[in-house]
């Protein structure tokens, strides 16, 4: 049989031989003690490339996720933003568990979330509900099939959120796509929030990491929650090599995996009775028939060496990254319509 092709996620990546020599290449030194010298080099370059005066390197997504929230939102308080979004199903209630706040589910006319959903979710002040502390987006949305918000739509957020006086985290781990998506600078987009996580082991290809931006006494802050969170790390600069090597060489071939993304999408689109959700990215939702669950299609297409995940009961995701290619896409198509049409 042929090699696998695994389309579950843009995680599954592995170094390329390139990333590797940097990583073994890498200067390091004791990060929590005095600071590794390629940590510092990547949070430098990250904080330049957002416009924030500061960024600070983590070991995971969720984590500086968490550490944003834990900064500018209040125990005891309620979090807005969208029903679909990773902070609220993917991050097992970290909202509530560390950070003590409660998510106030909010859905727009659209896909995701906007600023008129926002201004009607904001309870009026009463001494008998929770009042909101934050305002968080989702840049490009996962749960919605990688949609871009557009700069646009979040200044607009932003706007809402600020005549109420609430910070804005913005969840940003594939903020790389939604900026090759629409050729947007993606520190207009990171201009929309007070801080802002992106992530480096997803479309950038990196084994590990995500970075935390905004203000120098936030990322002061945010170093302290960090270690809090058990995030400290040593010689680190092994990981943050990976993590510049995937922002200097594979973000530019980025669209690669847009296009990959799109050409899936109209081999699947129909295919029996599947509706696909047009991509803006590299993630395509497949709205199933009733026929067949979710579980059952992704057996079908691993069995014939093609692994999508179920997203629910009636929808799949496959997720476009730089560890497949254009007869990839093309087989994997293929194997999704004769699963489909079984």
């Amino acid at each position: 049989m042929a090699q696998p092709i695994d389309l579950r996620s843009d995680t599954v990546t592995r170094p390329t031989p390139a990333m590797r020599r940097a990583m073994a290449d890498a200067e390091v030194g004791d990060d929590v003690l005095d600071g590794d010298p390629t940590v510092r080099a990547l949070e430098d370059r990250v904080a330049s490339l957002l416009g924030k005066e500061s960024a600070l390197f983590f070991p995971s997504g969720t984590m500086a996720n968490q550490t944003g929230v834990w900064l500018l939102s209040r125990r005891g308080t309620e979090v807005l933003l969208d029903a679909e979004a990773h902070l609220i199903h993917w991050e097992i209630a970290a909202l509530a568990g560390l950070c003590g706040v409660q998510p106030r589910p909010l859905r727009g006319t659209g896909t995701v979330y906007d600023a008129d959903a926002l201004r009607a979710g904001i309870r009026p002040a009463s001494p008998n509900a929770p009042q909101a502390s934050l305002v968080c987006v989702e840049n490009t949305h996962n749960g919605a099939g990688g949609k871009v918000t557009t700069l646009d739509g979040l200044r607009a957020i932003r706007d809402v959120a600020r005549e109420h006086s609430l910070p804005v985290h913005m969840d940003g781990a594939r903020l790389w796509n939604a900026a090759v998506a629409t050729e947007t600078n993606i520190a207009d987009f990171a201009a929309c929030a007070d801080t802002v996580m992106v992530s480096f082991s997803k479309g950038l290809g990196a084994p590990v990491g995500a970075a935390l931006a905004g203000s120098r006494e936030a990322m002061r802050d945010a170093w302290q929650t960090r270690k809090r969170f058990g995030g400290g790390m040593r010689q680190s600069g092994i990981l943050a090599a990976a993590a510049l090597f995937g922002v200097r060489e594979h973000w530019p071939r980025m669209h690669e995996d847009h296009e990959r993304a799109a050409k899936l999408a109209r081999a699947v689109d129909g295919a029996g009775g599947a509706k696909v959700v047009p991509p803006d990215t590299n993630i395509v939702m497949i709205d199933l028939p009733a026929r067949i669950t979710a579980s059952e299609l992704s057996a079908r297409c691993a069995a014939e060496g093609v692994r999508i995940s179920p997203w629910n009961a009636t929808r799949v995701r496959a997720v476009t990254h730089l560890d497949v290619d254009d007869a990839d896409i093309a087989r994997a198509g293929e194997v999704i319509v004769r699963a489909l049409e079984r």
